[in-house]
């Protein structure tokens, strides 16, 4: 072999081994990302709310007991945690992890919570409910609370995955999601938000009216590509639309997490798991 063919396979060898590297650290190396939402019809108590977004935990560990994770929440000052989907794996399920991360949570804000495709895949759901309950955790399965803040309301919205329905067998998330949110909005509603796992029903959620959701499942198109963005997601196929970030439509602005664990795919590339933290502002 040549000189000039041992420096080339050299110099392979560590872009790859560079490759590899930023790769691992990559999955591990959490990140924090805040958005700013301004809503005109956001009463000025909430002025500075502030919404730690988690999504699609898949029963991972950051640190011993998820201290990495609950450092970060901490550290934003959230006035709540809101959950959206996929706490636990299906493919390798452990409550005790998802509840002591939710119980740790709970000790910083008050916690809210839906669930994604991968609780609707798993018998001992119940069992991650009654334990979610229990420790004060808000379960929201298509249901509805107000939160008060110095006697102003917002209203806040929670929506099961579609596949716990039969009829979503049948593809008609669309319709089922419809049905759900007519069910749940009110003409007398102020300012709205609503925590789905599914970010491809956006237009869905904006026809309604509501005016934010948050939302995951995307997992940030697993493998983000410069210009392209996200590579592949559930629902959504080849580039999805949705797979991360801010959207917006007229008074409707949807919030989608990376997410922080992995599912199928055990490993993410150029696309750190991510802490949302959302506030809210009073139009000028």
């Amino acid at each position: 072999m040549t000189a000039k063919k041992k420096i080339i396979i050299g110099i392979i060898a560590a872009i790859f081994l560079a490759l590899v590297s930023w790769t691992i650290w990559g999955n591990t190396a959490l990140e924090l990302n805040c958005y700013t939402v301004t809503g005109e019809e956001l009463p000025e108590a909430f002025d500075g709310f502030r919404i730690a977004h988690v999504s699609d935990l898949h029963n991972t560990e950051l640190g011993q007991n998820n201290e990495k994770l609950i450092a970060m929440i901490r550290d934003a000052r959230p006035d709540i945690i809101v959950i959206t989907g996929d706490l636990i794996d299906s493919r390798n399920t452990d409550i005790a992890v998802a509840l002591e991360f939710a119980e740790q949570a709970m000790q910083i804000a008050p916690c809210y919570y839906v669930t994604g495709n991968h609780e609707a895949r798993i018998s001992s759901y119940p069992k991650l409910k009654e334990g979610l309950t229990d420790l004060g955790v808000f379960v929201l399965e298509d249901a509805r609370l107000e939160i008060t803040r110095s006697g102003e309301s917002i209203v806040l919205m929670g929506v099961d995955d579609p596949s716990f329905e039969e009829d979503y067998l049948f593809g008609d998330a669309e319709t089922l999601m419809e049905n759900k949110l007519t069910e749940l909005m009110d003409e007398e509603d102020g300012y709205t938000i609503l925590l789905s796992h599914r970010p491809e029903l956006f237009e869905i959620y904006a026809d309604s009216g509501v005016n934010l959701i948050l939302s995951g499942h995307a997992h940030g198109g697993q493998f983000r590509l410069p210009i392209a963005g996200g590579l592949v997601a559930p629902n959504q196929g080849l580039f999805p639309e949705y797979d991360a970030g801010q959207y917006t439509q007229e008074n409707t602005c949807m919030i989608v997490s990376r997410g922080v664990g992995n599912s199928i795919i055990p490993f993410r590339f150029n696309n750190r798991p991510e802490v949302i933290l959302i506030e809210l502002k009073t139009a000028q």
